[in-house]
């Protein structure tokens, strides 16, 4: 890590692993980053807001889902740091990564729900995938976030 960044803090964050009725989990391809990347829904946490809350608000503001049941909290908290081209650029250089709570719900819509062409558009694309193939398609500085989320998921379905 470039030596002027590791004072950042760590942006809180949360995720949430949505899974259709197949235990698929969705994945989004993000708008900045078109190549053969695709990441769960998550994002930042507001000032006194509650972890699922913003988990859910997110979940709404990223892919319209609504729908959805509550099924675990994952323990504990995640972490990334940012690859050192990143830092300095992403949430405006005020962060070095992200610490992250992680949230799994079952989505219990129509498919016709799902929009991702929203208010502040994030994502170019979505899909259903296997939880085995979670790891190989998410950027590399999040893999050992996915391969914990990865496990968490595999326990209940």
């Amino acid at each position: 890590m470039k030596k002027k960044f590791e004072n950042l803090p760590l942006r809180l964050g949360v995720g949430i692993v949505v899974l259709n009725k197949k235990n698929q989990v969705f994945v989004a391809k993000r708008i900045d980053n078109p190549k053969n990347f695709w990441q769960m829904p998550q994002g930042g946490v507001d000032k006194g807001e509650k972890f699922y809350d913003a988990a859910k608000r997110e979940l709404k503001e990223e892919t319209n889902i609504k729908t959805i049941k509550f099924i675990k909290e994952i323990d504990g908290f995640t972490s990334y740091l940012l690859p050192d081209e990143l830092l300095g650029i992403i949430w405006r250089g005020k962060y070095k990564g992200q610490k992250q709570k992680w949230f799994i719900v079952k989505f219990e819509g129509d498919e016709k729900e799902v929009n991702i062409k929203t208010k502040y558009p994030e994502f170019l694309d979505w899909k259903w995938i296997n939880i085995d193939e979670i790891t190989n398609k998410v950027v590399k500085f999040k893999l050992e976030v996915y391969s914990k989320i990865k496990k968490e998921v595999k326990k209940i379905i």
